[in-house]
């Protein structure tokens, strides 16, 4: 199953969320989220400096991924960045692929 990095950032609302029921109660609603879509919650941490959370899980494919993506950041509560994460296997079956490209100018 895939792995995406998640990485998000409080609006104002989504802090007062968070003082009102707590980092387990934030983590709790994440983890419900991505288990009814047949995900599984790998880590969830809160974070000080650009990202005010940061969570990785396993979740089925992208479109599972953006789904998750567009349904909590429609909640107006938190601005996400996700990133697709690659394993050091996955790296290796892509370098032994060929592409054919031209780069720019040549």
């Amino acid at each position: 199953m895939p792995k995406y990095l998640s990485m998000g950032t409080y609006t104002v609302d989504g802090i007062k969320g968070v003082l009102k029921e707590g980092g387990t109660g934030r983590r709790k609603a994440v983890q419900s989220a991505i288990e009814a879509m047949g995900g599984k919650l790998e880590a969830y941490y809160f974070a000080f400096g650009e990202s005010d959370v940061v969570v990785i899980s396993d979740v089925p494919d992208n479109v599972t991924a953006a789904a998750l993506a567009i349904g909590i950041g429609s909640s107006g509560t938190v601005s996400l960045k996700t990133t697709v994460l690659l394993t050091p296997e996955e790296v290796d079956q892509a370098t032994k692929k060929t592409i054919s490209f031209r780069p720019a100018g040549r």
